[in-house]
Parts: C-alpha cells; sequence; structure tokens
C-alpha cells in the first residue's frame, strides 16, 4: 500500500457491484444474509463501494489483509471524523440513523496522535485496575437478579430481558453510580439504542454523566469514573463524561450481542447439550457472526492505493470484521478457530482495550443463565428469528425461550411493566412485540419518583 496521486482505476468490470453503483448494507436483505453480500463484494476484490444509508457513502475493506493494512496504518488513515469532505461539504443527510456511530467526539475512539495515546493510556490504565473476582462477583449478582424477574414465568426474551439489560446494569456499578443516576443513565442509554426520542436521551445520559463526574470529584470511590478522574492525565470533565460515553457505547451494544448470539448458537445447532463449551461458543461468535460486524470507520489522509484501488483523501473507508473474519485466505485459522487471528477485536493502534473482561463478562452471564434455567430452549424456529437491521451491528431483534418455571431466589420490591419489567403476556415474538426494556415512563400522579433497574436492583443487595 502506498499514497498516490494517480488517476483512479479502470472501471471495474461487468458484473461488479462497483460497476452498477454501491451496495446497501442497511435493509432486510442485507441484515437477513449478510454474508452472501460480502462474498459478492469480495468476488471483486479488497475493497468495495458501499452505501452505510441512504446518501452516506462510504468504501468497506472485506479482505483480511487488507483490514490490517488500514487498521495497523495511523499514518495514512485517521479516525478523526473531522476530516470527513462529504459530511463537511453538506452531502450526508444530517438526520442520517448512522451519524451517531461516526460523528467526532473528543474520546479515545475518534482521535489520533498524542491526544489518543493520553486518552488511551487514562482509559486502559483504569481498566487494568477491574479485578476478575470481583467482575466475575457483580456479573453473577446482576445476572440471577434478572433472572429473578422472569424465571416464575417460564418464558422470556433473553435479547430485551436479560443481554440487553445485564450490560447497561453493570456499567452502573463499575461507575460507581448511586441510585438515581443509575436510574437516568440506565434509561437514557436504552433509548438510545432503541432509537427512542434521541435528542432528549443523548441531552439526558451528557448530563447524568456530568452530574457522575462531579460527584467523583468531591467523593471518590472504588470504581472506574473515579479512577479516571484521579489518572495523571488531567482529564477536564468534559473529556471525562465523553470516555464514560465511549465506553458505554464500545461496551454495552457490542456485549448484547455477543451474549444473544452465543445462546442462539448454544440453543440451536450444537446446543451445551450436544457438548459445545461456552468457551468454544463464544469464539465461533466471534470468527462467524462478530458483535460488531463493520465499523472502525478511518480517513485516508491523502489519497491512497489499496489493491489497485484508489481511496480518496478524506473519504471513510469502514472494516468489515465479518468479511475479513471469513476471508479464504485464513482457511487454516478459521479451521482450528485460533484466538489470534480473528478481527472481532480490531489491531492496531484503536484495538478493543476490554477484550478480557468483555469475554469475562459474557462467559460468566451466558453460565448463570443455563446452571439457573438447565432446560430452556428456544420458543420459536431459529430459522424464524430476525436480525436488527443496519450496517453496524449483528443482533438479534429478540430471542424468546421456554423453561421450567422457578421461584425467584431474591425476592424484589415492585417495579411497574412500564419501567420495564417482564409484564405477564404471550411469549415474546410468537405474538404481541415485547415492550422495550427500560423505556422513559411518565411520572407517577402521586409525585414520586418511579422506581428504575438500578434502584429496584440497589435495593435488592442494599448496596
Amino acid at each position: 500500500m502506498e499514497s498516490t496521486q494517480r488517476p483512479a482505476p479502470q472501471s471495474p468490470p461487468p458484473g461488479c457491484p462497483m460497476h452498477g453503483g454501491r451496495t446497501p448494507l442497511y435493509g432486510d436483505t442485507f441484515s437477513a444474509d449478510p454474508g452472501a453480500v460480502y462474498d459478492e463484494l469480495r468476488a471483486h476484490g479488497h475493497v468495495a463501494p458501499v452505501e452505510l444509508a441512504p446518501g452516506v457513502d462510504a468504501t468497506l475493506v472485506t479482505s483480511h489483509e487488507a483490514a490490517l493494512r488500514v487498521l495497523q496504518n495511523p499514518g495514512l488513515f485517521a479516525r478523526d471524523s473531522r476530516r470527513w469532505a462529504a459530511l463537511n461539504e453538506g452531502r450526508v443527510p444530517l438526520d442520517s440513523p448512522v451519524l451517531p456511530m461516526m460523528f467526532y467526539r473528543p474520546n479515545c475512539l475518534f482521535t489520533d496522535g498524542t491526544e489518543h495515546l493520553r486518552l488511551r493510556k487514562a482509559v486502559t490504565e483504569s481498566l487494568e485496575r477491574l479485578n476478575d473476582n470481583r467482575l466475575n462477583r457483580h456479573v453473577e449478582r446482576i445476572a440471577g437478579y434478572l433472572i429473578d424477574q422472569f424465571s416464575a414465568l417460564g418464558r422470556a426474551d433473553l435479547l430485551n430481558d436479560y443481554a440487553k439489560l445485564l450490560p447497561l446494569l453493570l456499567f452502573n456499578q463499575l461507575f460507581g453510580c448511586p441510585a438515581d443516576i443509575g436510574d437516568r443513565l440506565t434509561r437514557s442509554m436504552s433509548a438510545l439504542f432503541d432509537g427512542l426520542d434521541v435528542m432528549q436521551a443523548n441531552e439526558e445520559l451528557n448530563a447524568c454523566l456530568m452530574d457522575l463526574v462531579a460527584l467523583k470529584r468531591r467523593q471518590p470511590g472504588d470504581d472506574i469514573t473515579s479512577w479516571l478522574v484521579q489518572h495523571p492525565a488531567g482529564l477536564r470533565d468534559e473529556e471525562l463524561k465523553d470516555q464514560l460515553v465511549m465506553l458505554m457505547g464500545a461496551g454495552v451494544e457490542p456485549e448484547r450481542n455477543l451474549i444473544g448470539n452465543a445462546l442462539l448458537l448454544l440453543l440451536s445447532g450444537g446446543g451445551a447439550g450436544y457438548g459445545l463449551r461456552i468457551e468454544d461458543a463464544l469464539d465461533d461468535v466471534l470468527w462467524n457472526n462478530p458483535p460488531i460486524a463493520n465499523y472502525a470507520t478511518h480517513f485516508p489522509m491523502q489519497d491512497v492505493e489499496v489493491a489497485g484501488y484508489r481511496l480518496p483523501a478524506d473519504s471513510p473507508v469502514v472494516i468489515s470484521f465479518a468479511a475479513a473474519n471469513s476471508d479464504p485466505a485464513l482457511t487454516d485459522a478459521r479451521s482450528t478457530l485460533s484466538k489470534g487471528a480473528h478481527l472481532a477485536w480490531g489491531a492496531g493502534p484503536h484495538a478493543c482495550p476490554a477484550k478480557s473482561p468483555a469475554q469475562l463478562i459474557a462467559l460468566t452471564a451466558i453460565e448463570c443463565l443455563l446452571n439457573a434455567l438447565p432446560d430452556v430452549t428456544l420458543a420459536v424456529p431459529a430459522e424464524s428469528l430476525e436480525w436488527r437491521p443496519g450496517p453496524f451491528q449483528r443482533g438479534l431483534v429478540s430471542l424468546p425461550v421456554r423453561f421450567s418455571p422457578a421461584p425467584a431466589r431474591h425476592p424484589a420490591p415492585g417495579m411497574s411493566a412500564d419501567q420495564g419489567r417482564p409484564a405477564a403476556g404471550p411469549v415474546p415474538g410468537t405474538a404481541a412485540p415485547h415492550a422495550p426494556a427500560q423505556a422513559p415512563a411518565p411520572a407517577p400522579a402521586n409525585g414520586r419518583k418511579q422506581k428504575g433497574w438500578w434502584s429496584s436492583f440497589l435495593d435488592v443487595f442494599r448496596l
């Protein structure tokens, strides 16, 4: 790969997706079978022109070799999306659903050079203070609490009742959130992921995290927020808030999909009853169904040629972790599911700094569920399950299951269904759609605050 100012290569051959326009990475066709789309794109080169959303053009890197070249060359490819020419020139719709994942924020995900090193050092050194035994205890406690909310029903939606809520509550624990701030944080993050009044949810998220930062400056504790506040990098309040947003955004969505996709594998083709270990299921997902399928957007700092194609300066180049992992060049590595070869955790200076905690969280969450509900089975055929649309994530819409009812181990104070507690009704996915967990609810008529997931959890465990 080398920088170049030469004209663009010749037009692609007839039949190539490049010849007839850009391939959309959204809609039902892509979400139903992204592998077929990657195969079509890969057949015509290492990179291909795609459309992330209507009016949002990008180049998708589909080969393992080319992906590593981009990820490991910060001198040629920047992460700072303020370089995005089409956005700066008004050629990108400002209401596009993909912009929240691509807009610049002053955190270590969107910065380069010395600023990136300063911010990443604060984040990685704070994460390194997490103790595996302590993290495992947190996950077990939260998992048990969530399972109690539906165990007596004999049915659940393991996406919305479990895999989605567990990382949200866990971050409340790791950030050291008191009850009120934790409820606001869970509610706003859930609304953002569900697309419910996104602007208001984003404002609430920023406000509650700024309140948390102010609290930890006054009263530091044994938590990630306090460790970031105390780090020698000397992060300002806004910087602290943006690192917390990044940690939640980079942790909650991928963790939900990792847990959900592994549970699907265990409960369908070769479930735990067939001898597939949870660790093997997680490795299989990271190779074949990575939670974040396409991301790590880079911007060439000048015109760059990759595998015979010119990538214009300041245009988005998206790495397809899913396509790179299924690259035929990795046949030997794929045959053994070698942990070191797949790109689910990224590579280079922006590689995920928390892959060990993330795997421990998923492993413990799945173990807790299968131990508590040993006869859990899918409530619908696996092939009928729907995948969420969009270019970045690979996650299910729902994962309805059935099991023998079991009594709750930790009876909890009452919480109304409109606050997210699963309500009695049809099995999710078989009739009426399941209500989004932790959706914002109107204020009660008596003027008292409603309890959310986090404050109710704290009540149960007296934390």
